[in-house]
């Protein structure tokens, strides 16, 4: 069964999310009917706008919550300024699979030139930051860390 989307241009107007954003690719044009589970379009939270970086797992251990961050996108020059939100809790191994018993099954041929991990660290912007962002570019994290320790070394990675 299907049902005009709208039938006035008043009830456009009326249309209401659960959520601030913006709304874009709308698939959508006066007099287009609608059925049940087909998306028409797509809304961007913009309060939950974020930059996840992945850094080398053996830089973590310079990366601590509450750290700031500096965050260049692709192509401008203005930085954006952050606070690291979290880091991931764990990474898939894609050398080891369950088996049907459940222990790990390792791959007994394995690659002996091991690259360093990278791992999801989450950037939470600025509020002002936000808006400047661009869901799905790319970007460079520059984590400059807290006045508060002495080590002043700064860890980055790219998105």
């Amino acid at each position: 069964m299907s049902a005009p989307l709208w039938t006035s241009s008043d009830m456009a107007e009326a249309m209401r999310a659960a959520v601030n954003g913006v709304v874009t690719n709308m698939e959508l044009r006066p007099g287009t009917y609608l059925t049940p589970g087909k998306g028409v379009l797509a809304l961007l939270d913009s309060d939950t706008l974020r930059v996840e970086g992945y850094f080398e797992e053996t830089k973590l251990p310079r990366i601590h919550l509450g750290d700031a961050v500096n965050v260049r996108l692709l192509g401008s020059d203005h930085p954006l300024r952050g606070r690291v939100e979290s880091v991931a809790a764990g990474i898939e191994d894609r050398d080891r699979s369950a088996g049907t018993t459940l222990l790990a099954n390792v791959n007994p041929t394995f690659n002996w030139v091991r690259l360093a991990q990278r791992v999801p660290v989450r950037i939470a912007l600025d509020r002002a930051e936000a808006s400047e962002l661009v869901a799905g570019a790319t970007a460079t994290v520059e984590v400059i860390g807290s006045a508060s320790r002495s080590d002043p070394k700064v860890a980055k990675a790219f998105e």
